[in-house]
């Protein structure tokens, strides 16, 4: 069945990566309409996220988030179909770095890094910035159960020389690169919401406490890369700008969970200077109310 599904939809996402960025974004529009207003997928997962995180804000200023936030949606997914059929050089007029020359300073030392992301703006397209870097790229992802489309998405974020390394292989697999004296840069997106079992931290993230995602540091102290977040900022329809900034020096010596609450203050800015692109379908702060009494508000 597996297959079945992979051949049926497989060409229809190979002729949309084919088209012209105008015609997708006009298929994107369609796509918007559908979602939003006629399915309203997620719309109440959308709604009570704003209500909880903005309560400050009026709920006509919420709903102009929401209505952003489903038309940017719809675009990025069709951005990353069009990833199979994107050139070089038009990824790369479309996705800009202000300041690369601190990674290529990093690597000139022989400095490995930890790139940290939030599920904010465009996170697909910044595989691009294996075009600018020597460091060999791995990005570290959750497998999808269907191992035909997995195999689809390990190409589409593989095509500008990115490995993709599941979670459970990741910490082998970077030990293993790292003792060949590989030059490395580890992608993890950090702000998902850990299972409640295996919660290690707790932890304030705009302004309700959750669950924190503590890989990424983890990673980071075991292998001493040093962790970068980079923020990225959406100038317009189909342009985004990416701005490094490097969370710690020395991450080994920083006390426990320190990076990951730094990880989570930049996300935080990111999201409050334009809430409408980050992925507010996700149900971030569900364990809220599971949080040790010791730590809720």
């Amino acid at each position: 069945m597996q297959l079945v599904v992979y051949i049926l939809v497989y060409p229809l996402l190979w002729l949309i990566s084919r088209l012209p960025l105008k015609v997708i974004y006009f298929i994107s529009d369609g796509v918007h309409a559908l979602l939003y207003h006629i399915i309203g997928y997620r719309k109440k997962v959308v709604r009570n996220n704003l209500a909880l995180v903005f309560p400050e804000k009026s709920e006509k200023e919420r709903l102009l988030i929401e209505k952003k936030f489903f038309k940017h949606m719809c675009d990025m997914f069709l951005e990353m179909i069009k990833t199979l059929g994107i050139s070089k050089k038009e990824i790369q007029k479309r996705f800009t770095l202000t300041n690369i020359e601190l990674i290529n300073d990093l690597e000139s030392k022989g400095i490995n890094t930890m790139l940290m992301l939030p599920h904010y703006a465009s996170w697909e397209w910044v595989l691009s910035l294996n075009l600018q870097i020597k460091s060999k790229g791995y990005g570290i992802y959750q497998k999808i159960q269907n191992k035909y489309f997995d195999q689809m998405i390990r190409r589409i974020r593989g095509k500008f020389n990115t490995t993709l390394i599941s979670t459970r292989e990741s910490r082998k697999i970077l030990k293993a690169a790292k003792e060949s004296k590989e030059l490395l840069m580890v992608g993890i997106i950090s702000d998902q919401s850990p299972m409640v079992s295996r919660a290690k931290y707790w932890t304030d993230f705009m302004g309700i406490v959750v669950p924190a995602h503590v890989g990424g540091e983890e990673i980071c102290k075991a292998n001493n890369f040093t962790p970068v977040y980079l923020k990225v900022r959406k100038k317009k329809r189909g342009y985004y700008e990416g701005t490094f900034k490097i969370l710690s020096e020395n991450p080994s010596e920083v006390p426990d969970y320190e990076l990951t609450d730094a990880f989570l203050r930049e996300t935080e800015k990111s999201i409050r200077e334009a809430p409408e692109y980050y992925f507010w379908t996700h149900k971030r702060w569900k364990h809220k109310d599971r949080a040790p009494k010791s730590l809720k508000k």
